[in-house]
């Protein structure tokens, strides 16, 4: 049972109890009609409108007393008291008006949460009950309500009017913040409904009881930019402020009010509330929204049922409240002056009602003195004659619906400069938006119902693609005219001992690199995202395979030098034969292409988009972030695939790097730059295992991931050039007729005879060396017999070992001549060992 039900429960005990000492009749003078009224005066939060209603209701009373034709014989007498707008004491109320005499034919009530337990219960008494302030849409269920009517339109009467207004504007994503009572509840269900219906997404609900703080928090977390608030004036001013704080305003943000509060309801009342902001910090928050109202006043200049015009019951009011004591000369507008022609215009459909119904009740020889609270005759006569009133009030056209709802136009409002200019109506009937396109936006245009995020691929810098394009073509160019070379002058000793095939497939290999550059650098801003794939696809396999030919041409010879070193002893004459250079190659190749195959086959790369946080942009004002998002080669089972490829080509790195350690010093007539290709290799597998993990951190960083790994490239493939093809070019131009290479190559190729005379040279220091080794096993035991023998025979064992000595000497100096000749050319070792022999002759 809810609050409303529980008042209602209550209300209806007290009426079984008091029934008994309830008299009929009307009690009071003959000539009296008597209505209750319950009006919202001093509370604290809710609708306060009794403040402005209240003399409005009076002054109606006057004006229907006055007239002659309208009830005559009868004197409208109304009785009333403050609800504070808390449905317990309006209920309170409700029971001191129905059981205190005189008796009461109807009742007026406002704000919807005391007209629901009001309405909710009169029906017990066959009271009709005419809510003047009350727009809460569960109101509009006739079951629950059977004798409700109201001056006052549902609150759902905004909705159709905000759907609009939102398709005008092109708004398709909206917030909703409202307070937790049922009559914002009820208009909330129906708006949503309404932009499920319309196509418009409501991106959050927020709620509160009376502090909106987390309530507005939670709406810039989710970036509401179009809200639509619905609360009552009080909570209303704690929005203002708290947007204020969380800078929900602004040329970004529209807010959706309700449109009675008072025109100065955001200066009011501050202190008194406890809102911590200024004045001029609400006006600033208060800037620019809209607001959707029923129209209270009538538009035109027309004379009405009392007799004035609405220009002319507003100067009537406004000396009534001065007479209260409400500053409005300073623009000092109490609470429910927006409303206060609805109260008007109900005490006249009270009235008129009344007259209608007298008239009826005439031919049935009764009156509306015989009604009592169980009359439930003369209650269905107030109903009908209520349901067909119309007339033309201060309000406008005052008619119901077949739910007791009042039928009005819509008027849209906007703060512009802190005053509330009219745009236009809305009539809901008609779907007819009448706008007068006044409406002024902050930043000059309307505003966006979301962040525009613009999504901005992240490319390689131009200058930098030019500048590593320039460089890659200039290598290309160069590998070209180094193949050129190497074929023209393969006849010269110093080509053919380098392997020219094997040279020319190393370049080849250069050149697939440095193409392979220009394609690392293509990206969205060449190529379109359909054909990115295949640039992908390209930069695998002409990476991968330039790779392999220009590594795998150095590694075989390499891997070459290390065999025939270690065999040099058997097998000092063997040759390096071509061929076995090239199955190297090629078996590296076919792995390369084994993996290559599968890869694309099984799972072939395809562009991915990486994502980064919006960023703002640089040189708008406008309510825009940028998404910035990059470009990546990836397919589904990415790791895997790098794994092998970084497993195959890592392993032949270090492998390359060991053989190229352990043939450092190695140099050996078939290969005559294995020297240099040892130290091609250093610097390939240094930068390899450099560039490889840090390309993968840096991926994120267009300009620095191509930078670097472009330069990598190419730094190893023109070392590579330079390392190996340099020499043989300044050879070449050097001895142009292929003489004395030898002289200037210290890799050239060793003569036949030179290898046989220093083959002869070793055998002849081996010899030396045992024939040394005698004679100073000789000359140790001749000391050792000297020093057994003493200083008697001093004088002849000097001799003796002076004789010896200079043997020694004669011998020991071929020997020393042979040391230093192990580590000499065979040139020098051959003039070393005649000149041995000459000695010794």
């Amino acid at each position: 049972m809810t609050s409303d039900g529980a008042v209602t429960f209550w209300i209806f005990l007290l009426c079984l109890i008091a029934s008994p000492h309830l008299k009929g009749g009307v009690a009071g003078r003959p000539d009296e009609l008597h209505i209750g009224g319950i009006f919202p005066i001093a509370g604290k939060g809710g609708w306060q409108g009794g403040q402005a209603c209240m003399p409005a209701a009076r002054l109606a009373l006057d004006d229907v007393n006055k007239q002659p034709n309208l009830l005559p014989g009868f004197k409208l007498i109304l009785h009333s008291n403050d609800s504070e707008c808390e449905p317990g004491l309006g209920a309170s109320v409700m029971y001191n008006l129905l059981y205190n005499r005189p008796q009461k034919l109807m009742l007026l009530a406002g704000c919807s949460t005391v007209c629901t337990t009001v309405a909710e219960a009169a029906k017990m008494w066959n009271l009709i009950v005419l809510c003047y302030g009350a727009s809460s849409p569960a109101l509009s269920d006739r079951k629950r309500f059977p004798t409700l009517f109201r001056t006052h339109p549902s609150a759902t009467v905004h909705n159709p009017t905000r759907i609009k207004l939102m398709k005008k504007f092109g708004w398709s994503r909206v917030a909703i913040l409202q307070q937790a009572e049922e009559v914002f509840i009820s208009t909330v269900e129906d708006l949503e409904n309404r932009c499920m219906e319309a196509g418009v997404e409501i991106v959050t609900r927020q709620s509160f009881l009376s502090d909106p703080t987390d309530a507005v928090r939670n709406l810039r977390r989710q970036d509401a930019r179009i809200i639509v608030g619905l609360f009552y004036v009080v909570a209303a001013r704690r929005v203002l402020c708290e947007m204020y704080k969380q800078q929900l305003y602004g040329r970004a943000h529209v807010w959706f009010f309700i449109g009675w509060y008072e025109d100065n309801w955001y200066e009011v009342n501050l202190k008194a509330e406890g809102i911590t902001c200024t004045v001029e910090q609400m006006r600033i928050a208060a800037e620019g929204h809209l607001t959707t109202e029923a129209l209270m006043w009538n538009q035109n200049n027309q004379t009405t049922i009392s007799g004035m015009t609405a220009e002319e019951f507003r100067h009537r009011l406004n000396q009534a409240l001065i007479e209260e004591g409400y500053d409005i000369n300073h623009d000092r507008y109490p609470e429910g002056y927006q409303e206060a022609p609805l109260a008007y215009d109900a005490v006249w459909s009270v009235a008129l009602a009344f007259n209608k119904t007298m008239e009826r009740l005439t031919t049935g020889k009764k009156s509306l003195r015989d009604f009592t609270y169980t009359d439930k005759e003369i209650a269905d006569e107030i109903y009908a004659a209520m349901n067909s009133t119309q007339f033309l009030g201060v309000s406008g056209v005052v008619a119901f619906s077949s739910q007791g709802d009042r039928i009005a136009l819509t008027q849209i409002e906007q703060m512009v400069n802190g005053k509330y200019e009219k745009l236009g109506y809305y009539d809901t009937q008609l779907d007819n938006l009448s706008w007068l396109n006044t409406e002024q936006w902050i930043g000059g245009k309307v505003p966006q119902d979301r962040t525009i995020v613009t999504h901005v691929l992240r490319t390689v810098s131009l200058p930098l693609f030019v500048c590593m394009c320039t460089i890659s073509s200039c290598g290309i160019f160069v590998a070209f005219a180094l193949i050129i070379f190497n074929i023209w002058n393969k006849h010269r000793r110093v080509i053919q001992s380098s392997h020219p095939v094997c040279n020319t497939i190393m370049l080849f290999g250069v050149i697939i690199c440095l193409i392979s550059v220009i394609l690392l650098g293509m990206d969205g801003r060449f190529v379109s995202p359909e054909e990115y794939p295949k640039i992908c696809q390209a930069r695998a396999w002409l990476l991968s395979t330039g790779f392999t030919l220009a590594y795998g041409a150095m590694f075989s010879k390499v891997w070459r030098v290390h065999r025939f070193t270690t065999k040099a002893k058997t097998d000092p004459k063997k040759k390096v034969e071509p061929w076995k250079l090239y199955t190297m190659v090629s078996g590296l190749l076919s792995i390369d292409l084994v993996i290559l195959l599968s890869w694309q086959i099984f799972d072939p790369l395809q562009r991915y988009l990486e994502t980064f946080p919006l960023e703002d942009p640089v040189s708008t004002t406008d309510d825009i972030k940028i998404r910035p998002e990059l470009e990546h080669c990836e397919s589904q089972r990415n790791s895997m695939w790098l794994g092998l490829v970084y497993g195959f080509k890592g392993l032949i790195l270090v492998f390359g790097l060991f053989l190229a350690y352990e043939t450092r010093s190695i140099k050996v007539k078939q290969i005559n730059d294995s020297r240099y290709v040892g130290m091609s290799i250093y610097n390939v597998v240094v930068l390899c295992l450099i560039t490889a993990p840090v390309g993968m951190v840096i991926a994120s960083q267009q300009d620095a991931s191509f930078a670097f790994v472009a330069l990598a490239v190419i730094f190893c493939c023109f070392l590579s050039m330079l390392l190996i093809f340099v020499p043989k070019v300044i050879e070449v131009i050097r001895h142009p007729k292929d003489k004395a290479e030898s002289k200037y190559n210290p890799d050239s190729a060793i003569s036949k005879e030179d290898e046989e005379r220093y083959q002869k040279l070793v055998t002849e220091n081996e010899e030396l060396q045992r024939l040394i080794t005698q004679k100073e096993e000789k000359i140790r035991v001749l000391r050792q017999r000297l020093v057994e023998r003493g200083d008697a025979k001093g004088t002849e064992l000097n001799g003796a070992t002076g004789a010896a000595a200079g043997a020694v000497a004669t011998t020991s100096q071929p020997a020393s001549l042979i040391n230093s000749s192990a580590h000499a050319t065979p040139a020098a070792t051959l003039a070393i060992t005649q000149d041995t022999h000459e000695h010794r002759t």
